[in-house]
């Protein structure tokens, strides 16, 4: 209602796997309930001009900008990273958030508000069948033995060799590697070699 752009809605397994067939049926069902029953999407704003979305956006925009003059006040993104700021804040929300919510300030229907009084139905995992994996595995190695690896193999140097010089703009010789077959993980790769791997530091 306030002019989303785009709406996602996440299925209700996805924090333990990807999402079952059924779970991705009632996010999706959810969607349309919104679009097809209020008429919400018929309007580009339905609540253009509402003092009250105003006012949240101010406030949004307020607490947006003084964070970034925070970051910018450390050093920049990178250096906030670095310090753990951003690992911090997520962290120290999460907390607050906890807590509103154990102390009943912060209603959950299902959860401490609307509980119902029996257990939960147990939500069915979505696993992997071993024939989807076997049969990638296979579709990737007939990729690597019919693509041009005498191409992949220069790209690859000429990807290493950038990733060295911080000026210089990955995307092009990225996008030729992509084109030339190359996998997502022989790209990455390389790259690890000229930046290792981020290791995250304990926030406390």
């Amino acid at each position: 209602l306030g002019g989303a752009q785009s709406l996602h809605t996440n299925g209700m397994d996805e924090a333990y796997a990807i999402p079952s067939e059924e779970a991705m049926k009632v996010a999706l069902r959810t969607q349309q309930i919104i679009a097809l029953e209020t008429n919400a999407p018929s309007v580009v704003d339905p609540l253009g001009g509402s003092y009250y979305v105003e006012a949240l956006t101010n406030r949004i925009e307020a607490e947006v900008l003084a964070i970034l003059a925070k970051v910018d006040g450390m050093g920049g993104t990178i250096k906030a990273i670095e310090e753990g700021f951003f690992q911090r804040e997520i962290a120290d929300s999460a907390y607050a958030f906890a807590r509103r919510k154990a102390a009943g300030e912060q209603p959950v229907v299902g959860v401490n508000v609307m509980v119902e009084p029996s257990e939960p139905p147990p939500i069915p995992i979505h696993k992997v069948d071993p024939a989807v994996e076997a049969r990638q595995v296979n579709h990737l190695k007939d990729v690597r033995r019919r693509r041009d690896a005498a191409l992949v193999a220069r790209l690859l140097d000429r990807l290493e060799k950038e990733a060295r010089e911080p000026a210089i703009n990955l995307m092009p010789v990225t996008i030729e590697l992509v084109r030339a077959r190359a996998s997502l993980g022989e790209i990455a790769a390389r790259l690890r070699q000229v930046w290792g791997s981020y290791v995250e530091r304990p926030v406390f």
